[in-house]
């Protein structure tokens, strides 16, 4: 057990102390003086010496043993077991006949404070498809227009601009070279979800590579006729992730983290054609430059075919 940080008195310092007063070499009042304590306290450490020897100097946990107001162990596992049937806190406090916070406190030394901690964890699976182009994640954020620089910059929640809007970020993730390629929109409806695939295509195609898959949400513009109509034109086999799994799409909800910590909020723009302006140079940063800790430590245009040609292509 540990002593005290400010302790006067370590194990060693009260063996000497005792010792001293035991051979008479000093009284408890010039013991206790010598060690920096009262003599109530030398008295009380010689006391302790005398009933149990060396041993009873030692320090001990200052726990009482025995705590009146304390849970019986049998209702805590009680408590845990009407969890286990789904019960809620308060009909299990009922039940048992304890009070509502120690249910509380019970669960949350089990891990169930909550119904859906009974659920078993989802097993993360990860994949990755085998060649550039085989699969591609399309999402959106939504962002605030910049008008000028307000709360986010000053620091002032009431320095806000108000009615200035939204517009929207559309990114795509190719599965396996993570080469993304972003685009500003003014919403997400439906024309601009089209006209960002088609240019993310022509992206692609430009490095070499040909989109077979494609993979969004639930978004009424990728549920649309004219969004299924881009993909049958373009040849590109349209999937969906599953309601409530944001994970399937996690590459794209991945990409959209960094976009929003290294590029929408790591700068100050003075207005939104800034940010717009300077997204261009931090895909390029991203795609050819950053290492990506999915891929062993590259930039996402090393995992392409031709690299070689690709970045002589995308510095020029």
């Amino acid at each position: 057990m540990n002593s005290h940080k400010h302790a006067r008195l370590t194990y060693a310092r009260r063996i000497e102390m005792v010792k001293q007063m035991t051979a008479g070499v000093l009284s408890a009042p010039e013991a206790a003086a010598a060690q920096g304590v009262t003599a109530p306290t030398a008295r009380k450490w010689l006391g302790r010496y005398l009933a149990g020897g060396e041993a009873a100097l030692a320090d001990v946990s200052s726990r009482p043993a025995h705590s009146p107001r304390s849970i019986d162990p049998a209702k805590a596992l009680l408590i845990v077991e009407l969890r286990r049937r789904r019960m809620l806190q308060s009909s299990i406090a009922r039940s048992v006949g304890v009070s509502a916070s120690t249910v509380s406190r019970v669960l949350a030394r089990a891990g169930l404070s909550k119904l859906s901690d009974l659920e078993p964890a989802q097993p993360v699976v990860r994949y990755e498809r085998e060649a550039p182009g085989e699969l591609l994640h399309i999402d959106t954020k939504k962002l605030g227009r910049i008008v000028r620089p307000s709360h986010r910059v000053t620091g002032n929640r009431r320095d806000s601009v108000d009615g200035a809007g939204w517009e929207t970020l559309f990114v795509a993730i190719d599965d396996h070279a993570r080469l993304a390629f972003t685009a500003m929109h003014p919403d997400e409806k439906k024309a601009q979800a089209v006209q960002f695939l088609r240019n993310a295509v022509a992206y692609y195609a430009r490095l070499g590579v040909c989109v077979q898959r494609l993979l969004t949400d639930n978004g009424s513009a990728f549920r649309s006729r004219e969004f299924r109509q881009a993909c049958l034109e373009l040849g590109i086999k349209h999937t969906f992730t599953k309601p409530y799994r944001p994970q399937t799409n996690g590459k794209a909800e991945r990409f959209i983290q960094s976009a929003l910590r290294e590029w929408a909020y790591g700068w100050t723009y003075q207005n939104s054609a800034q940010r717009t302006e300077a997204l261009a140079q931090w895909q390029h940063h991203y795609n050819c430059h950053r290492p990506h800790s999915g891929i062993g430590g590259l930039p996402p245009i090393s995992r392409l075919n031709s690299s070689r040609n690709n970045l002589l292509t995308l510095h020029t």
